[in-house]
C-alpha cells in the first residue's frame, strides 16, 4: 500500500508518486491535496488505485487526483487520467456508475430575509415537485421512442418539450448534448430501468439544495453568473441514475475479456478497458454518451420543476 513516504513534496499542497514507484507504471500521479487531506486518503486505497491506473496504456501526461480523492471502483473517484485519441483505452469502471454526475446551479434575485419565513414550505414543495431515493420514478413515463430521442438530444429534447429555454440550453455544457449518442448500443434493461426516472434526483450523496451567498470571492465572474452576497440560489447535484449505471454495469461485464483479446496487461479487474478505436470501445462510447445526455435532460428537468 502506498504511504506518506512513498509521495514526493512538490509544492504546499501538490504531491507526486513518481512513475518509478513500480515497474508496471507509464506515468507518474500528481495529487493535489492539503498534508492534512493526504494524511486521510492513505486510510482507504485511493493512491493504490491511482498507481494502478498509471499502469494503464495509451496515457497522456500524468494521472491526477483531485482533493475530494475517495476509492472508486478500480479507479480513484476525484482522479482524473487523459489517453490518446483513437488507440488508447476507454475504461467504463474508470468513468464510472453515475456517467456525467454533474451539479447546476441556478442563481437568483430573491435576498435571504425575503425568502426565510417561507423556507419550510419551500423546502415542502421542492421535495413534492422533484422526487428523490432509491428507485424512485419521476412525474414523466417516456415510451420507448420518446426514450430513445432523449438520448440523443440531451437538453435540446427538453427544450424541444418545452422544459428548457434557449438560455438553459446555451449555458450548459456542451449545450446539454453529447454527439455520437447511440440508443442501439444501450441494453433494453437501461432503457427500462431509465424511461420512469427522467427528473428525478435519486440517493447517495445528491442533493437539492436552497443556498445563501455569504460571501462572493471573484467578483467579475459572480456578476456574469448573476451571485450577489445575501441572496439565495439553488444547487442541484444528480446524475443519470439507474440508466447510467446500468450502461456501466453492462460494458464491464462484456470488457471482463477485451484486455486479453487487446494483449493489455492490467493491475487490477476493475480496470477493464479497451481500446477507443476498436468495436469495443466504440459501442460503449455511444452507449456512455446516451447516458451523459440523460444526465443533461435529467437535471434540466429539474431546474424546470424547481423553476415552478
Amino acid at each position: 500500500m502506498v504511504d506518506l513516504r512513498d509521495l514526493n513534496r512538490i509544492a504546499e499542497n501538490e504531491w507526486e508518486i513518481p512513475k518509478s514507484y513500480r515497474d508496471d507504471m507509464n506515468v507518474s500521479v500528481r495529487i493535489i491535496a492539503s498534508e492534512e487531506l493526504i494524511e486521510e486518503v492513505t486510510r482507504d486505497k485511493s493512491l493504490d488505485q491511482a498507481v494502478n491506473t498509471a499502469c494503464l496504456p495509451g496515457l497522456v501526461g500524468n494521472v491526477v487526483v483531485m482533493p475530494d480523492m475517495h476509492q472508486g471502483y478500480g479507479f480513484p473517484i476525484g482522479g482524473v487520467a487523459a489517453t490518446r485519441y483513437p488507440d488508447g483505452v476507454i475504461s467504463p469502471g474508470a468513468i464510472g456508475y453515475d456517467i456525467n454526475c454533474g451539479v447546476r446551479l441556478m442563481s437568483t434575485n430573491m435576498l435571504h430575509d425575503e425568502v426565510k419565513p417561507f423556507l419550510s414550505d419551500l423546502a415542502t414543495e421542492l421535495h413534492r415537485q422533484c422526487p428523490s431515493g432509491v428507485g424512485v420514478s419521476g412525474h414523466l413515463r417516456l415510451d420507448k421512442d420518446e426514450m430513445r430521442r432523449l438520448l440523443r438530444e440531451g437538453s435540446q429534447w427538453a427544450k424541444k418539450e418545452g422544459y428548457a429555454t434557449g438560455q438553459d440550453v446555451r449555458r450548459t455544457e456542451e449545450g446539454g448534448r453529447l454527439d455520437g449518442a447511440d440508443p442501439d448500443k444501450v441494453s433494453q434493461r437501461a432503457l427500462n430501468r431509465g424511461k420512469s426516472q427522467v427528473g428525478t434526483l435519486g440517493s447517495g450523496n445528491h442533493f437539492l439544495e436552497v443556498d445563501l451567498i455569504t460571501k462572493v470571492f471573484d467578483e467579475d465572474a459572480a456578476e456574469v453568473m448573476g451571485l450577489r452576497e445575501g441572496n439565495v440560489a439553488l444547487q442541484i447535484h444528480t446524475g443519470s441514475r439507474g440508466f447510467g449505471h446500468q450502461v456501466c454495469t453492462d460494458y464491464v461485464q462484456s470488457f471482463q475479456s477485451a484486455a486479453n483479446r487487446y494483449g493489455i496487461e492490467l493491475p487490477d479487474r476493475e480496470l477493464v478497458c479497451a481500446p477507443m478505436n476498436t468495436q469495443d470501445g466504440k459501442n460503449y462510447l455511444a452507449a456512455m454518451r446516451c447516458a451523459a445526455n440523460f444526465a443533461f435532460a435529467n437535471r434540466q428537468l429539474l431546474a424546470y420543476y424547481s423553476r415552478r
